[in-house]
């Protein structure tokens, strides 16, 4: 079947671009603070702070007293920046696909994450910048997480494209439900391989490139 033609390629954070790891997130905070990782996860995850982080319930600056409060140090952006730098490896390889995808079509970033991944993601994913700059979007920004559908329409109204035209992949099943719910197309990655099938599935990537990363 020939694929459809498309004018935008959204594309998940953590687990397609980019692997994160928590353990070593949490590490980072800790060292700083001076307290164990599992205070540090404790405070981010088991009391909820970081999902209405990402939900955008929460401002930066009230996220941030929070955390700081919960560990016993004072947390600026810097520091939490750089520990989820510390916790993230950008996929190369997914990197340059990415770069391949944008000389056809559009491409954007959607992802579950608050408002500070906007400043975190250019030195973590940084060959692809600038041209990804004005085209990452945050859940906590939009005030809404996937899969609800109307965080992909907001996707959809910020790069001024229509559902048919539009292929969102992410490494979350759940996700990939919610936007083809939403009219997108859609599809599951989890490794650079896997991301390479589905593009040149959809027509958005060079056969020669495609050959041989």
């Amino acid at each position: 079947m020939t694929p459809p033609p498309l004018r935008l390629v959204l594309f998940d954070f953590d687990g397609v671009l980019a692997r994160c790891s928590h353990d070593a997130r949490l590490a980072d905070l800790a060292r700083v603070a001076g307290c164990t990782p599992a205070r540090v996860s404790k405070v981010l995850f088991d009391s909820g702070l970081e999902r209405a982080y990402d939900r955008g319930t929460l401002d930066t600056a009230t996220y941030l007293q929070r955390l700081g409060t919960g560990i016993g140090c004072t947390i600026d952006a810097d520091t939490w920046i750089n520990a989820r730098i510390a916790g993230t490896r950008a996929d190369p390889i997914a990197l340059e696909l990415v770069a391949s995808v944008a000389s056809r079509v559009q491409v954007g970033v959607l992802t579950n994450n608050g408002a500070l991944m906007r400043d975190a993601i250019p030195r973590i994913v940084a060959p692809l910048f600038p041209m990804l700059e004005g085209r990452v979007l945050c859940s906590g920004v939009l005030g809404v997480r996937k899969p609800d559908r109307a965080i992909f329409e907001h996707a959809l109204a910020h790069f001024d494209a229509r559902t048919q035209d539009t292929l969102f992949v992410d490494d979350l099943f759940v996700n990939v439900q919610g936007a083809r719910a939403a009219g997108l197309h859609a599809d599951t990655v989890v490794d650079a391989r896997s991301m390479r099938a589905v593009l040149r599935r959809y027509g958005v990537l060079p056969t020669s490139l495609g050959a041989t990363v």
